[in-house]
């Protein structure tokens, strides 16, 4: 399995989904030992105002939680549905704005029409691992800060080999340490309405950044 996988601010601040070459070298995360496997989490942190809307349309999704959170086992069959999943997603949908989309700056939905940006990828992949018997507490929203300080959302799925990163901006999946992201907040093993700093001391704080068409 070890040769299998590649191991290779937002509070109410909108996602941008900003494009980056995702063979770029990882970047330092502060507080984050790089060389370990899964992340560390310092603390309640406020979620994606994104998220919150999604919740409010959708709160069968964001209830829940477990009171002793599970690391999947990636066993070789996990693996292989972990990758049909990602790629089945990311070939499926086009990627696009919000704005474009719904004529709003942010909207976490799921993708409609075929389009969708950075957050509608890693709720459809999300909802699709589950359906197939992931715990969700496996499978972890987390907002990412890319090289041009833009927000980016991808998809954690906490596992018993590491924690590994779906993204619609890459092929393969990689651990958390081998992306070219700093990695700021995700959801909580816990509840998946709240959400965890992976940075000490973080502060909710507007990201400015140029917003690009390609929606991701």
């Amino acid at each position: 399995m070890n040769n299998i996988i590649s191991l290779g601010i937002l509070g109410a601040a909108a996602i941008y989904c900003m494009g980056i070459a995702a063979d770029a070298a990882p970047l330092a995360t502060p507080g984050q030992d790089m060389k370990a496997p899964i992340m560390r989490a310092f603390g309640e942190s406020t979620p994606p105002f994104g998220y919150v809307g999604f919740c409010a349309s959708n709160p069968r999704e964001c209830t829940g939680g477990a009171r002793k959170p599970r690391r999947m086992a990636l066993s070789k069959s996990r693996w292989a549905e972990l990758n049909k999943i990602n790629s089945y997603v990311n070939r499926s949908i086009r990627p696009t704005t919000d704005q474009d989309l719904y004529k709003t700056v942010e909207k976490w939905t799921y993708p409609s029409a075929g389009a969708g940006d950075c957050e509608d990828y890693v709720l459809l992949k999300r909802k699709m691992l589950i359906e197939r018997g992931w715990p969700a507490e496996s499978l972890l929203i987390t907002v990412v800060i890319d090289r041009n300080n833009g927000g980016h959302a991808v998809l954690t799925a906490v596992t018993d080999r590491g924690d590994l990163i779906l993204d619609n901006q890459e092929k393969a999946i990689h651990r958390w340490n081998r992306t070219p992201y700093r990695y700021h907040k995700r959801q909580s093993q816990f509840h998946p309405s709240v959400w965890v700093s992976l940075t000490p001391n973080a502060r909710a704080a507007t990201i400015t950044s140029t917003r690009t068409k390609r929606g991701h």
